[in-house]
């Protein structure tokens, strides 16, 4: 008997310490060698012959995302969210005034050329009352734009956060249909899983800045943070609007639009946020943030740190997103470092 409960404490004390009894790689991908382990899942498991039988279902196929989605896959998802995106602004509700283009050459020249907004006019009523819409600006509040201040998240501002990715996920046809994917492709086996991978994806938080948790993919995508004296991130039109508003923001110029005729178009803007400047923000204008949230997510997932190539009503779109590699959440997953729009 008192042999059971000595081997019963030292099996307890093995699986707190992080030692894993399972034969399975699933979730253990990319998990740092222990000797403890029955069987392992990190990348010289195969060197040294000791892997779990299901490593190369689980982990080689996780390392290659383009394995389990094609280009073409993702080029028709992507046309399948655009179609889905009926929260996007009409041309009824958002009318903007373009004024002076410039070369690419000429954008680090901080020069004021447009003396107008950019954005003309904006339903709000229509707009900001939807669901999605009003969680997205919810959030605008919850954070430090400078680089260097620690973050810190009321339990209100949490659930802020997750009713945000249920609003755009889990309440319209277009999020479902991403998981949807997500799901068929062996990503992501329940709604619960990635409803949690997408809070710690987008709003865990780490350090930009002297080892402060000061950052997180949502600030730096959809807020804006200011880092070494000039706008870092920010690639967001709802809240570019709402800073133009306040007086907060000035546009100055833009260097490419997109092909699109109607909502959402693609803009590279010159800005100045609070004196500090923006030499090429580039934003999705006129989409939800559901359909924001999903391109950057759907790029994130199945092309990290690499182009990911869209099409938009025909017209193609290219998403670059960058993986943050200093730190990780769970079993080695990287949070998202930055992602944005631009014209191939």
């Amino acid at each position: 008997m008192m042999m059971i409960i000595v081997l019963l404490v030292f099996i307890l004390s093995l699986v707190s310490q992080g030692y894993s009894n399972s034969t399975s790689c699933m979730g253990r991908c990319v998990e740092k060698y222990d000797a403890q382990n029955l069987c392992h899942c990190n990348t010289k498991c195969q060197k040294f012959n000791d892997c779990c039988t299901d490593y190369s279902q689980q982990c080689t196929v996780m390392a290659n995302s383009s394995i389990r989605a094609s280009d073409s896959e993702i080029e028709a998802l992507s046309e399948d969210l655009y179609v889905l995106d009926v929260n996007k602004a009409t041309d009824a509700e958002l009318v903007i005034d373009l004024q002076v283009q410039i070369p690419h050459s000429e954008t680090s020249a901080k020069n004021d050329l447009s003396p107008l907004p950019l954005f003309k006019y904006v339903k709000e009523a229509s707009l900001f009352s939807k669901p999605t819409f009003a969680a997205f600006i919810a959030l605008l509040d919850n954070y430090q734009s400078k680089t260097g201040v620690s973050e810190h998240f009321s339990s209100e501002e949490v659930m802020e956060q997750e009713n945000f990715i249920k609003e755009c996920m889990k309440n319209t046809e277009l999020g479902r249909k991403l998981y949807e994917f997500f799901h068929t492709k062996g990503f992501y086996s329940s709604w619960e899983e990635f409803l949690y991978d997408l809070k710690m994806m987008w709003f865990g938080l780490y350090s930009r800045s002297n080892g402060t948790m000061d950052s997180s993919g949502f600030e730096h995508i959809f807020a804006g943070e200011i880092k070494s004296g000039k706008v870092s991130g920010f690639h967001n039109w709802v809240r570019f609007y709402l800073l133009e508003k306040e007086g907060l923001l000035n546009y100055y110029s833009h260097s490419f639009d997109g092909p699109w005729v109607s909502y959402p178009d693609v803009l590279g803007m010159q800005f100045m946020w609070d004196s500090y400047y923006k030499q090429i923000g580039s934003t999705v204008i006129g989409c939800s943030p559901e359909f924001d949230l999903a391109i950057y997510t759907l790029c994130y997932i199945t092309r990290p740190g690499k182009h990911c190539q869209l099409s938009l009503g025909g017209k193609r779109l290219t998403i670059q997103t960058y993986t943050w590699d200093k730190t990780t959440y769970g079993n080695g997953k990287k949070y998202i470092a930055t992602a944005y729009p631009f014209l191939p």
